[in-house]
């Protein structure tokens, strides 16, 4: 009796890894989706975690197989140079100009389009971040799980550059589809994005509020966190904090508010497809 009953739990096992792979394989053959030219398309996990930390210019500590500070729902591992807003940049310049094929195909952009992309000003010395970036990007390892699905790799598989063209081959991942996978990305504003330049706990407030239709309060300890801030005290961040969420309110119109129970409060206007979302009737819990 025993006997049948684990072969029929270990029959089951199976056809549920089966069901899974059949429906990692659905989301691999789908495409990428397609944003507008005046925003940039980030899986959520990249804007709601410290993966990309509010960290300032400097040397970067090494980070083996480190668990990343994110929200609930997501598991996220990090091997290599710590990331800062401005390898963001450059990532979410990859992605966008990725959009309209498929993720495993190469990308072939000259430096000055990838550094007009990513908002930097071409010269010497925005070719040479441009190459520490590259190479940083594609000397990382992330491993992330979120709503059953599992990506493990680097955010840029590899590169090839031509320095006499001035052009870069770029390849990413085509698991990276995981990731944008049931509607879990967001489109965030460039313009809003470029105002908010090298303030990096601004930036990274601008990204994780993108990803809330109605933003919830969140203890600003929470946010030390969320945000990978290296801020050693926390009032020494509080101050900070208000100083990035100023800046936020004027470039995107955002209120804000630290109350007296240390609560963040941020209040925006759902974009349009938020706003469908908010519309949508709400699915009664079993």
């Amino acid at each position: 009796m025993q006997s049948t009953l684990e072969r029929l739990q270990a029959l089951s096992a199976e056809r549920a890894k089966a069901r899974e792979a059949e429906k990692t394989a659905k989301i691999l053959q789908m495409p990428m989706p397609v944003w507008p030219e005046s925003v940039r398309g980030v899986p959520n996990v990249a804007l709601r975690s410290a993966l990309f930390g509010a960290i300032k210019r400097g040397p970067r500590r090494y980070m083996d197989r480190e668990l990343v500070t994110s929200l609930e729902g997501y598991e996220v591992r990090y091997t290599g140079p710590r990331l800062d807003q401005s390898d963001l940049d450059v990532w979410e310049a990859l992605l966008h100009l990725a959009r309209r094929q498929a993720l495993g195909n190469r990308i072939e952009a000259s430096e000055r389009q990838l550094l007009k992309e990513a908002g930097r000003s071409y010269g010497k010395s925005g070719r040479e971040w441009l190459k520490s970036v590259a190479a940083r990007l594609s000397a990382t390892t992330v491993e992330i799980q979120h709503d059953h699905q599992n990506y493990g790799g680097s955010l840029v598989d590899e590169f090839y550059r031509d320095d006499i063209a001035g052009c870069y081959v770029i390849e990413l991942n085509p698991r990276l589809q995981l990731l944008f996978a049931h509607e879990d990305w967001t489109q965030v504003e460039w313009e809003q994005r470029q105002k908010l330049k090298r303030q990096p706990l601004a930036q990274w407030l601008h990204g994780f509020y993108s990803t809330h239709a109605r933003p919830f309060p969140l203890k600003v300890k929470t946010l030390h966190q969320l945000s990978g801030s290296e801020a050693k005290q926390l009032y020494h961040f509080r101050a900070e904090l208000r100083d990035a969420l100023a800046c936020l309110e004027e470039a995107t119109g955002w209120t804000h508010e630290i109350d007296t129970n240390d609560l963040v409060h941020v209040g925006k206007i759902p974009t349009p497809s938020q706003a469908r979302y908010l519309s949508k009737p709400k699915q009664p819990k079993k």
